[in-house]
């Protein structure tokens, strides 16, 4: 069966019944039908002063057509936790419609490790995508109103720095011109959007903490410059009240249930090749505190969503992890070591030699962060005893527990090794978490601790526009903010073709810019795009309704 028809023949229970399996009450849910549901701020206050479960990553090599897992791995590890006894939560991020109706597809799992209602999650789920499109384009419409309407902050329309968003992939916006007609229509400039998981509320909402502290981002948000140069906020268009008025609610976790029944926490989704890849604060905070053991997950491969996850969001947020889950397959590692798509079924000892330098790269750069980790290899009926061998005693080697998982086909029950070796690591082994690099350490200084350190490469070489611009962000005095890499996700470089362990490169900073709501600067390397494009063949031609309502075609 698909995806979908597996989660079409799903049993639910109501979201009140799995909300209770970890204490919380009902009137302590903000329901959105039978089976969703937000948490409310009042459920924070009676468990803020619990103590921490334990913290759990899950996080994976660069991702490669072969595909790798790490959601259906995070869902089946949660799973295989509660067949053990064990109080879990897991922690993922909102799907985005850019993915869904383009080419890699939903956030909910897949097989027998999935969240549901799956469509309701990768379709609309409870509008928190929608808050953040509007919130963001009510600021620009504020921006551009300010200046046809006198333009008293003396902005400069060539230096409007605010881009609009909308959440699919549409290639013809990233580069457009506003304001053509008549005088009455507008000042007429050139303009961008960006695809809602790359904007920067989005990032705002995932850092945040309440209500406050989203009112003191948002009023940082800088959205253009004056003539003599200086920053033009939100604060200074009076838009920050309006703008969380439309994210009220979207700031709030959301509530649902894994295939087995087990609740699950969705909230947030920015990507992590463009911005920093995890899911909100809140919700892991949330988690935290109502379960003994939290899976959460990083986006893409280890060398962005992981290194994001320790220096920006636990930096931001305090939060230690206790163990990291890296997830691989032999066909991905087969494609690092230079097979083609169509040769990964078959054993080869020595394309797995040659490509098993990628993982051996994400495991030296997550003992760079002092935490314990735990390989996974998500089973295929075609990896033979050989290939799986040969993995665990590499892993091994390098103080690693080795564990297969099979949750795709067998749910929880698939999971179960995986599972036990990771209560094993966290009974036997401590965290000694630290960041990769310090606040006070120069913004150039960050990015290239972060290209040598955690990508491998000999220097960083930056563009004139660039180096002027972390120039410019140094003076405003915010060279203590976090770097946030926009990278390709297909290989440890900048170049994405250079697959396995790359050497003998240099990473290229072409652009940067502040996200001062956010509290990082974005350094952007390759063509890494803010704006999605459509393939060929989108997903989106092969979903449709029923006669009776069932969406179909939804992977």
């Amino acid at each position: 069966m698909t995806d979908i028809e597996i989660a079409q023949s799903a049993k639910m229970l109501p979201v009140k019944e799995i909300a209770a399996k970890v204490g919380i009450e009902e009137d302590d849910l903000e329901l959105y039908g039978k089976y969703k549901a937000k948490l409310s701020d009042d459920l924070w206050e009676k468990i803020k002063d619990r103590p921490n479960g334990k913290l759990i990553l899950m996080t994976a090599i660069n991702p490669t057509p072969a595909g790798e897992g790490k959601t259906t791995v995070s869902v089946g590890l949660h799973d295989a936790l509660c067949r053990l006894g064990k109080k879990s939560i897991v922690a993922l991020r909102e799907p985005s419609l850019g993915p869904c109706f383009g080419i890699k597809g939903g956030a909910a799992g897949g097989g027998y490790a999935q969240l549901v209602p799956m469509e309701d999650l990768n379709l609309h789920f409870t509008g928190d995508l929608h808050a953040i499109t509007a919130a963001t384009n009510l600021l620009a419409a504020m921006v551009d109103n300010h200046i046809q309407q006198g333009n008293e902050l003396d902005i400069d329309t060539r230096q409007v720095v605010w881009k609009r968003c909308v959440d699919m992939n549409d290639r013809a916006l990233r580069n457009i011109v506003i304001g053509l007609g008549s005088k009455a229509d507008g000042f007429v400039r050139e303009d961008h959007f960006v695809i809602t998981v790359a904007s920067e509320i989005m990032a705002i909402l995932c850092l945040t903490e309440n209500m406050k502290d989203l009112k003191r981002r948002l009023s940082r948000i800088i959205v253009a410059y004056n003539r003599a140069g200086n920053p033009v906020t939100a604060a200074d268009l009076q838009a920050v009240g309006a703008m969380a008025a439309l994210l009220k609610e979207a700031i709030k976790p959301n509530m649902i249930q894994t295939l087995e029944n087990n609740p699950a926490i969705v909230h947030g989704g920015p990507f992590a090749n463009i911005a920093h890849g995890c899911n909100s604060v809140r919700a892991t905070q949330t988690a935290l505190k109502l379960a003994d053991y939290v899976v959460t997950e990083a986006g893409f491969g280890a060398d962005l969503g992981a290194e994001k996850f320790f220096d920006i969001k636990c930096r931001k947020a305090h939060l230690v992890p206790d163990a990291v889950v890296l997830v691989a397959t032999v066909k991905a590692l087969k494609y690092n070591g230079g097979l083609s798509k169509d040769e990964l079924g078959s054993e080869n000892l020595e394309a797995l030699k040659k490509g098993i330098v990628n993982l051996e790269k994400h495991i030296e750069n997550l003992h760079k962060f002092g935490v314990p980790v735990v390989v996974t290899l998500n089973h295929f009926l075609t990896d033979t005893d050989a290939e799986v061998a040969y993995i665990k005693e590499f892993c091994e080697a390098r103080d690693c527990e080795f564990a297969l998982t099979d949750v795709w086909a067998k749910g929880g029950a698939g999971g179960e090794e995986l599972a036990k070796a990771v209560l094993n690591t966290l009974e036997t082994k401590k965290s000694d978490f630290h960041y990769i690099y310090e606040d006070d350490v120069s913004l150039e200084g960050k990015i290239e601790i972060i290209a040598k350190e955690i990508y491998g490469a000999d220097g960083v070489v930056y563009t004139p526009s660039a180096k002027k611009q972390l120039e410019k962000i140094t003076q405003m005095g915010f060279q203590k903010f976090q770097i946030c890499m926009a990278k390709n996700q297909y290989s440890l470089s900048d170049d994405p073709k250079k697959l396995g362990r790359p050497k003998d490169f240099t990473i290229t900073i072409r652009d940067v810019y502040m996200s001062a709501g956010a509290g990082f600067i974005v350094a952007l390397t390759g063509d890494v795009m803010t704006m999605p494009g459509l393939p060929k063949h989108p997903a989106a031609e092969k979903v449709d309704v029923t006669d009776d309502g069932r969406i179909i075609g939804l992977f």
